[in-house]
């Protein structure tokens, strides 16, 4: 590493979440019920996706992310004839956001220590996500469209945070299924011709 780098802080805060043993209770907690219900047996090799040959957890948060993500931009410049479309694409986030929540509990259920801590703060922030647009969707539906636009912001926040967690997880952490054939480098390929 060059002497003139500065590790930015949000990477120094997210070692600090990895090292946090504090979690490990919790973790231990529902530890054997997540791996139970989500990532054992034939369930379990689905929600990974192992069918696929690679991880089944990033196609879905695309459904997700994407939906609500959308639902936000229409919020914002869409004007009033585009709410109930914003209101759709909020309950299409919350229909796929269980699926999208079990097929990373799977590919938890095989991470070690440091790596399940930080998932578990990924989904609590996911979780808190979720919530906020339940919240935004039943305001919308009883016609306070305003209310929901700020309710599914607080969420697109709170899942902004998450984001950023399953990013790190993904592709600092290298955490997520893969078929053997990949090999156990996934960055593998470079730019060079």
């Amino acid at each position: 590493m060059d002497e003139t780098h500065t590790t930015p802080a949000l990477v120094r805060w997210t070692q600090r979440l990895e090292e946090t043993e504090a979690l490990d209770g919790p973790v231990s907690a529902i530890e054997p019920t997540i791996t139970s219900v989500f990532g054992s047996g034939t369930r379990g090799a689905l929600l990974r996706g192992e069918q696929l040959g690679h991880a089944l957890h990033p196609v879905l948060t695309d459904l997700t992310l994407g939906s609500w993500t959308s639902a936000t931009v229409l919020d914002l410049v869409g004007g009033p004839d585009s709410a109930a479309a914003a209101r759709r694409l909020v309950g299409l986030g919350l229909l796929t956001a269980g699926p999208t929540a079990w097929s990373g509990w799977a590919e938890w259920a095989e991470t070690g220590p440091r790596d399940k801590r930080v998932g578990l703060v990924h989904a609590i922030s996911n979780g808190v996500a979720a919530g906020a647009y339940a919240a935004s969707w039943i305001a919308r539906r009883q016609g306070h469209h305003r209310l929901g636009a700020v309710l599914a912001l607080g969420g697109a926040g709170a899942s902004g945070v998450g984001a950023y967690l399953g990013g790190h997880l993904a592709i600092a952490r290298d955490v997520g299924s893969r078929d053997p054939a990949f090999g156990t480098d996934a960055r593998v390929g470079t730019l060079e011709a």
